[in-house]
């Protein structure tokens, strides 16, 4: 593997501060509510840029590109496929204008496909694998530092997804599942067939994110933890969405209650903490703050 700066920053053993949720945060900023984020990278850049920018500025260690739709498969449900190499090459872009002055790092986002694998569904695996093969190939090519593969919750797609982002690049590559179900994702994966399986293919780190609650994202922290060695990523929602009589929505976890909750992530093994769903610039701060007390 060439030279990483994500890995030397992971062996230095300091706990490193990951970015927020990006829907959410750019529906407060006006995007429609059941529009894909990632099409903001081509229809209001500047948007994107500015939260970017905020994450940076709330102490932010690493950003991710807003790509976790933009697979040619996501895309073309939409029908924009024709859109994929553009939109991923702005969108890292847009994120290395973010870091590039203040030192942070860039994680490129590889969502789910939107379409469930053989034998559950109908994309083939091998399909599956060259769709992730040719998103992590431009997101590569463009200057991301690690590939980040998120919010996973079947162990064929997400064993597809490593493949395909091996076959592509030499980065190093975060696997990160999302615990929908308490401690089961939503095809009943256990943290511990999760741990079993990545460890084994040599990813840099293993994650939980998105999730329904802190608490239940917690204790698959605490499971992780005491299953691996690995660096583990975690980035919870900050609780679930509530909505207020105008009808927007808001998350229970305030940003002070966050940034106390980081004390005990940090405490239950965690090696890179940010948030997801609900996790604004100002709950970031407030992770930020606590991990780079300590």
């Amino acid at each position: 593997m060439a030279k990483s700066l994500f890995l030397e920053r992971l062996a230095a053993g300091k706990p490193l501060v990951l970015d927020g949720a990006t829907g959410t945060n750019l529906q407060t900023r006006g995007l429609p509510v059941g529009t894909p984020s990632d099409f903001w990278v081509m229809d209001n850049p500047e948007a994107v840029l500015a939260l970017h920018r905020d994450f940076v500025e709330a102490g932010s260690d690493l950003i991710l590109t807003n790509t976790f739709g933009s697979s040619r498969v996501h895309l073309g449900h939409a029908g924009l496929a024709e859109r994929f190499e553009e939109t991923n090459r702005l969108a890292v872009a847009l994120a290395r204008q973010a870091a590039e002055t203040a030192g942070v790092m860039v994680g490129g986002s590889l969502g789910p496909l939107g379409e469930m694998v053989e034998p559950l569904g109908s994309l083939a695996e091998a399909d599956a694998q060259a769709e992730y093969a040719a998103q992590a190939h431009l997101l590569a090519e463009n200057g991301v530092d690690v590939l980040v593969i998120e919010t996973q919750f079947d162990l064929i797609e997400a064993r597809a997804a490593l493949r395909g982002v091996r076959f592509a690049t030499d980065l190093p590559v975060v696997v990160s599942f999302s615990y929908d179900r308490g401690t089961r994702t939503m095809m009943g994966v256990k943290p511990a067939q999760m741990v079993q399986v990545f460890s084994e293919l040599g990813v840099a780190a293993v994650g939980i994110n998105c999730g329904r609650s802190v608490e239940e994202n917690f204790k698959v922290l605490q499971e992780v933890r005491a299953l691996t060695d690995l660096p583990v990523w975690f980035k919870p929602n900050a609780g679930l969405p509530l909505t207020n009589p105008d009808g927007s929505l808001y998350y229970s976890v305030t940003p002070d209650l966050m940034g106390e909750q980081a004390r005990s992530w940090l405490a239950a093994g965690a090696n890179l903490v940010g948030g997801c769903c609900g996790t604004s610039p100002s709950h970031l701060r407030a992770i930020a703050q606590v991990v780079k007390g300590q």
